[in-house]
């Protein structure tokens, strides 16, 4: 009877272990996907998406690198020195009924709203704001032109893009800097790692935005890159560039996040 009820016991403790550490696991660690938080949205450009091209995290052509007008540039407490391009976002028009359209948005961070310190009003890219400044096509999908600015939610979600990631070389053969880009996951990179034909995993600094570059001199061999993103996740991409790889070229990674 005694051998019964240890048996019983230990049952139920495991059940109890179960519902009081499943909920613990499942509520942290994963910046996508996360609760909604307050923020404000305004929009730049005009409704072709005119000077929201290039910028900050090192981009260019927006539509050709597969961003097209879902973009927003963030606020300096959104915007973490470039870490956060690449990220992509959820956001909606909320207590503002007079401005607000219904539904939701999704952004990918591929620029910087700076601060402005010379005014003291209306000045919503100033830290600790959290702010976007939407392409004024996104802007207009949840709010009216007239409101200029509307109070949002916001929220961290996976990014959904379509083919590989992309890696585009700039620099010189003595100094290799790379920006990949149309990065799936969690969207923005924070390590990146080359490897030539010829050596080990090398890692590279990061340059401006979403640029990383090399000193070491790689000319002649394939490349491949590691890349990790902001959620911890590394993926490998081998031989993405042949050997006679030069600057100024566009490489498929043929795999993504």
């Amino acid at each position: 009877m005694k051998l019964l009820e240890k048996i019983i016991y230990a049952d139920v403790l495991m059940m109890v272990m179960v519902i009081w550490v499943v909920p613990m696991c499942y509520g942290h660690g994963d910046q996508t996907g996360s609760d909604w938080n307050d923020a404000r949205a305004t929009f730049y450009g005009d409704i072709n998406g005119g000077e929201t091209q290039q910028g900050a995290c090192g981009y260019g052509d927006l539509n050709k690198q597969g961003y097209g007008l879902e973009t927003a540039a963030l606020s300096t407490a959104l915007f973490n020195n470039g870490s956060t391009c690449g990220a992509c976002y959820e956001i909606k028009c909320v207590n503002s009924p007079q401005w607000c359209l219904p539904g939701i948005i999704r952004i990918t961070a591929t620029n910087f709203c700076p601060p402005n310190y010379d005014k003291t009003t209306d000045v919503w890219c100033n830290p600790p704001q959290k702010h976007f400044d939407l392409s004024q096509p996104m802007f207009l999908k949840i709010a009216k032109y007239k409101s200029g600015v509307v109070p949002v939610k916001y929220r961290r979600v996976p990014c959904v893009k379509t083919g590989g990631v992309k890696f585009e070389t700039k620099g010189n053969p003595h100094f290799l800097m790379v920006l990949p880009y149309n990065v799936g996951g969690a969207g923005d990179v924070r390590a990146v790692q080359v490897k030539g034909t010829k050596t080990a995993w090398i890692p590279m600094k990061k340059n401006w935005g979403q640029n990383w570059n090399t000193g070491v001199v790689l000319t002649g061999q394939c490349l491949s890159f590691r890349l990790t993103l902001s959620d911890g996740i590394t993926k490998d991409f081998i031989n993405v560039t042949t050997p006679s790889w030069s600057c100024g070229q566009t490489f498929d990674g043929r795999i993504n996040f």
